[in-house]
């Protein structure tokens, strides 16, 4: 049996529109010792017919297919499970390649192969045109992404506040996986959890050069309109509080004042945004405790002024 150096992982349902252009972004990388796994979770569209004429043109493809829609998460493991080669790179089926991706992201794994190897990406339209921004721009909207936050070594206290790694772009070892695996129970931020868990073992190294396309579409994007993606935006929000919470009790000695008090900001206008007002409050009384100086901690206050000003509106048109 030939075993690959790489194995390609890429969970998918219904992506018809899109999954053509990232099969052929992984079998067109001018590195060619990898197998692809693709893992579709019941897709009733027509992304089980293109999945199956590639498969047929290329013996590296591998594919599951599961009876039912069991999750991204178990799609995930199921493809983690399967794999054969050393290394184990991502790609969610929205997004593209570019052809020298795994030879830049193995060039560094040759000089240290426990690092957990991610990059820079560009962002795309649903047609692929290039919005003119990078993947840690499209971020810069979030006030609690730091743009000092760092991108290469011990990232575990950096990821708390909220994740900005492109789960697109990252390489790992399989073997040093142990047993992390993404959360079947989490529906949305699945990679978020998983990059703690490995971020807490090993250290992260960061290429500048953008060597995915993150695709944007009304499918998936949390900031889009309409209520499935409100939905999915209160499933996200929840699952964050959970997460973290969880990690602050775990490894509550190591954090410090300064990440604490960005993360309970970040909870606590969570909380507000749901409309849990006095949560919120007490989770930003927290934040302010643990570092009154911290600047993305006024943005609360700003929406909970104007919370206010509507409140005090709102009374003296009833009266």
């Amino acid at each position: 049996m030939i075993v690959p150096l790489v194995s390609v992982c890429m969970q998918t349902w219904n992506s018809e529109r899109f999954i053509a252009e990232a099969i052929e972004s992984v079998l067109g990388q001018d590195f060619e010792d990898l197998e692809l796994i693709i893992v579709d979770g019941a897709s009733t569209d027509a992304t089980r017919q293109i999945i199956e004429r590639y498969a047929k043109q290329d013996p590296r493809i591998r594919v599951i297919y599961h009876e039912h829609n069991l999750g991204i998460s178990r799609a995930a493991n199921d493809g983690i499970e399967a794999a054969k080669g050393r290394f184990i790179a991502q790609i969610d089926s929205d997004d593209v390649w570019v052809s020298d991706k795994l030879t830049k992201q193995l060039a560094v794994l040759e000089r240290d192969e426990d690092l957990i190897v991610w990059s820079e990406g560009e962002i795309i339209d649903a047609a692929g045109r290039s919005i003119g921004k990078s993947f840690s721009e499209r971020l810069a909207n979030n006030v609690y992404v730091s743009a000092k936050a760092k991108k290469s070594g011990n990232l575990w206290q950096e990821l708390l506040p909220s994740n900005y790694i492109f789960h697109s772009t990252i390489i790992y070892k399989k073997q040093n996986l142990g047993d992390v695996r993404y959360d079947e129970g989490i529906l949305v931020i699945n990679d978020f959890k998983f990059f703690l868990e490995l971020a807490r073992q090993y250290h992260f190294y960061y290429i500048a050069e953008p060597l995915a396309k993150y695709r944007i579409h009304g499918d998936n994007t949390l900031a889009s309109s309409g209520p499935e993606a409100l939905k999915r935006r209160q499933i996200s929000d929840k699952e964050y509080i959970s997460i973290v919470e969880d990690a602050m009790r775990q490894y509550d000695d190591e954090i410090t004042r300064e990440t604490r008090a960005v993360v309970y900001g970040h909870i606590g206008l969570l909380h507000y945004l749901a409309g849990e007002t006095k949560k919120g409050r007490r989770f930003f009384l927290r934040a302010f405790m643990c570092n009154p100086f911290e600047k993305r901690n006024l943005w609360y206050l700003q929406l909970a002024f104007k919370r206010m000003l509507r409140a005090v509106s709102s009374h003296r048109e009833e009266a």
